[in-house]
């Protein structure tokens, strides 16, 4: 009974999320161009989110909303944009953003082992976090990974100058899309393992949708 009325409100919650603003999305930034492109443009999605993702987004926005009430002496949920994207950073204090990424505990310990190079493997989370600072103008970029069991704590912080080329070369690449407005080739860059491989494609909300494209079997 009370799982029907969670499940029942993050549905509706779901439902009534409004359309984006046509511009590029910075948690995007990172992920697959073809994503981005249709994420862009307010695609329907083929295989939107099932009732246990909905609960996990949830479950990851009572953690993040928890974190930012905590920090005294900064900023939250600042809007930020310019001509390309539009989004909203977590926490912005005096020269830093961060960003709150909550994980289940088996990612979070597995991400703390010797050798995780978070670099590589959280690089779509970096160029978010990175774009935000570079927009409003800081010094330096973190992201507080958080572990749903336990509450523990990983904080990474970079400085923005170290990726202003990373972000410039996306930002051009997303500016010559909008130039030629075609849709782009399949780009899964995101969620890579230790061998460096993606796993984007097995969380997209297009995937049948782009499957089917390419003749791909395995799609609905």
């Amino acid at each position: 009974m009370i799982q029907e009325y969670v499940d029942k409100h993050l549905k509706e919650k779901q439902d009534d999320r409004k359309p984006g603003g046509g511009k590029w999305k910075p948690h995007m930034l990172g992920r697959c161009y073809r994503a981005h492109y249709w994420t862009k443009h307010n695609e329907p999605p083929t295989n939107p989110p099932d009732q246990r993702a909905l609960r996990i987004f949830q479950a990851g926005h009572l953690f993040h909303d928890f974190v930012q009430d905590l920090i005294p002496d900064k900023n939250t949920e600042v809007d930020v944009e310019d001509d390309l994207l539009r989004g909203r950073a977590d926490i912005v204090t005096a020269d830093t953003v961060w960003d709150i990424k909550s994980q289940h505990s088996r990612a979070f310990w597995y991400m703390k082992k010797d050798g995780y190079d978070t670099r590589q493997r959280k690089y779509n989370n970096w160029l978010q976090v990175m774009w935000y600072a570079l927009r409003l103008g800081k010094e330096k970029a973190g992201i507080c990974f958080i572990s749903k069991d336990d509450l523990c704590m990983a904080e990474y912080i970079e400085y923005v100058n170290k990726w202003q080329d990373d972000i410039a070369c996306e930002l051009y690449y997303l500016a010559c899309i909008d130039a030629l407005d075609v849709l782009p080739k399949p780009s899964p860059r995101a969620y890579k393992d230790k061998y460096g491989k993606s796993k984007e494609c097995q969380y997209c909300n297009y995937k049948d949708k782009c499957w089917k494209m390419q003749g791909k079997r395995g799609y609905k």
